[in-house]
């Protein structure tokens, strides 16, 4: 009895095809059609690349930034209460302490996954998928493509504690009643999140799916 084992297929991709898609619009064309339109885009006249250019360099050093700004964004107070002569400081966890022992407690879990797990997670899943290219990781490339996708877009909700410390600044000014400053904790988070952000934008996701092809970083 004869046994034959069919070698799994490589998965199809648009450089398999001899094509290119547009980082900006997302337009699929040939690559013999975009070198007859100069490298461009006939949908939104972009710039043509197969990969974005040193995507993994500069998400490294977007992560890394993002890294060495965690620290002091936690550890610093978000903001400072004046009141009638007395000051008072927060600290991100601090905060979330406070609104429990307030019984606040669906603000507090919305304040503590935006601004604490989601920056954490959002930093450590890049760095994941970062090594997986650089280290090329043959495992589960479309459960990585998701995790990219999902991280990309839970990253903006970072931003809800600082439109949280910038209502609250609003809303006390309006009333007189006390005077509230940012804290330079917020400034660095504000900082981390926007730099993750920034290194989910240049991140190429596209990278995980060449370990089979030459893998050319950019061009």
């Amino acid at each position: 009895m004869n046994s034959t084992t069919t070698a799994p297929s490589s998965p199809m991709t648009a450089r398999s095809m001899k094509a290119v898609s547009c980082s900006v619009c997302g337009l699929l064309i040939s690559k013999k059609f975009s070198k007859m339109r100069g490298g461009r885009c006939p949908r939104c006249d972009s710039v043509l690349h197969n990969r974005k250019i040193n995507s993994l360099a500069r998400t490294w050093a977007l992560l890394i930034a993002a890294l060495i700004l965690y620290a002091p964004a936690n550890l610093y107070p978000v903001l400072t209460l004046i009141s009638f002569g007395q000051n008072q400081t927060n600290t991100i966890m601090g905060g979330v302490l406070e609104l429990v022992a307030n019984k606040q407690y669906v603000i507090a879990l919305i304040v503590f996954v935006a601004s604490v797990l989601v920056p954490i997670f959002k930093i450590l899943a890049l760095l994941y998928l970062n090594l997986s290219v650089q280290l090329r990781w043959h495992a589960i490339p479309r459960t990585r493509t998701l995790l990219y996708r999902f991280t990309e877009f839970i990253g903006r909700w970072s931003m809800i504690d600082i439109f949280m410390i910038s209502i609250l600044i609003a809303l006390v000014k309006l009333q007189a009643v006390a005077t509230v400053e940012a804290g330079p904790g917020a400034i660095a988070f504000a900082a981390v999140v926007i730099l993750t952000m920034f290194a989910a934008m240049t991140f190429d996701p596209r990278l995980i799916w060449d370990i089979e092809g030459d893998g050319h970083d950019g061009e």
